[in-house]
């Protein structure tokens, strides 16, 4: 790559947990080191402390867990999750601490909602790319204030329409999102846009565990975000892949789905409301990822930057194997194909009418 190049890399959802958390990323690694600035999503906090709330649903990861991040080289990651606050405040705090030491950039969070909503920008070769990050899925209360830690909000409301007249027959589900969250998105990224050459907004938001449904106030806040100055939107939190779509020449990735997630040994985990309400059953083959199995395909979005502007979107198939690992398919392997085909379909099912062609390994978004 010339040297005004710059390759941006981002994946979905990072939660390592295991004794030696390295090895989650051992098969991606080599790929994820080509990136110039590489983004990703962390899923829980990481603290040997804390007290469960009421709405936790999750485990923290001890915070030596945090070298599986640094050992792919993460600059830049969002905390804006639904699990920000699962063990109070303190452990969310700690945890933005630990990775700022370790070098990783943090967005979405903070102390009061004024550093939650504070830009993160990283400069390579005289670029400068901004990111910032909102969480739609927030437990109540999760939310950063001005006196209070907690996640960026972007939150969102729902209703629903009886669309036949016979009694039983599906509603149309309407969701939209909050005037105040978004309307203060929105002036955030009018704020950093005169900063910086590209800015990246993350969003923790979705339909989780449904393939293909993107949410309506999904597309709200999208479209919102490039309105406002936004030149790449990042989706995660829905554990499964779902649609690209491009809006004004800008891509959404809907969700890129879950990337490095280690929930821990099969009879550690309890069901839960999810799989009570999904019904979904668990692969004892995956011991360490219970998850739908169409939740194994992910992806890492490739962005190339020249002339300070983003020239080309694209993503690199991957697949997520027995021990949690994702592995980042060539093209010849038939399983790239698989993804190919997947990506494709929960596009068209949504009426994205977005068109990818293959070149190399990466599937470039057109």
């Amino acid at each position: 790559m010339s040297q005004e190049t710059v390759s941006l890399y981002a994946v979905g959802d990072v939660a390592p947990r295991r004794d030696n958390p390295e090895s989650i990323f051992a098969l991606a690694r080599p790929v994820l080191k080509q990136a110039d600035i590489l983004f990703g999503q962390a899923e829980n906090v990481f603290s040997e402390t804390g007290e469960p709330q009421v709405h936790t649903s999750s485990r923290p990861a001890h915070p030596s867990n945090i070298a599986a991040l640094t050992s792919v080289g993460f600059h830049a990651m969002s905390v804006a999750s639904n699990h920000s606050l699962d063990w109070g405040n303190e452990p969310l705090l700690r945890s933005i601490d630990l990775l700022r030491k370790a070098g990783i950039a943090v967005a979405g969070a903070g102390r009061n909602i004024d550093e939650a909503r504070r830009p993160v920008i990283v400069e390579r070769k005289g670029t400068r790319v901004a990111f910032l990050a909102y969480c739609s899925v927030l437990q109540r209360g999760y939310e950063a204030r001005a006196d209070k830690p907690g996640a960026a909000p972007l939150r969102a409301t729902t209703a629903y329409e009886q669309v036949d007249w016979q009694a039983g027959t599906p509603p149309r589900v309407l969701s939209f999102c909050n005037r105040e969250d978004l309307e203060k998105m929105v002036d955030d990224i009018k704020k950093v846009r005169p900063l910086v050459d590209v800015v990246v907004v993350s969003m923790h938001w979705g339909v989780h565990f449904v393939p293909s449904i993107i949410a309506r106030y999904q597309k709200e806040g999208g479209y919102a975000a490039i309105d406002a100055g936004a030149d790449l939107v990042l989706g995660h939190h829905a554990h499964i892949l779902k649609g690209i779509e491009v809006y004004k020449g800008k891509a959404i990735f809907h969700s890129l789905g879950n990337f490095a997630f280690d929930l821990g040994p099969l009879e550690k985990l309890h069901r839960n409301s999810a799989w009570q309400i999904y019904r979904w059953e668990a692969d004892p083959e995956y011991p360490f990822y219970l998850f739908p199995k169409d939740s194994r395909k992910t992806m890492v979005a490739r962005c190339v930057i020249s002339g300070k502007k983003i020239e080309r979107v694209g993503y690199l198939p991957a697949l997520v194997n027995k021990q949690s690992q994702p592995e980042i398919l060539p093209r010849p392997d038939p399983r790239s194909t698989e993804v190919f085909d997947y990506v494709s379909w929960i596009s068209k099912d949504q009426r994205l009418d977005t068109r990818f062609f293959r070149e190399g390994d990466e599937v470039v978004v057109q």
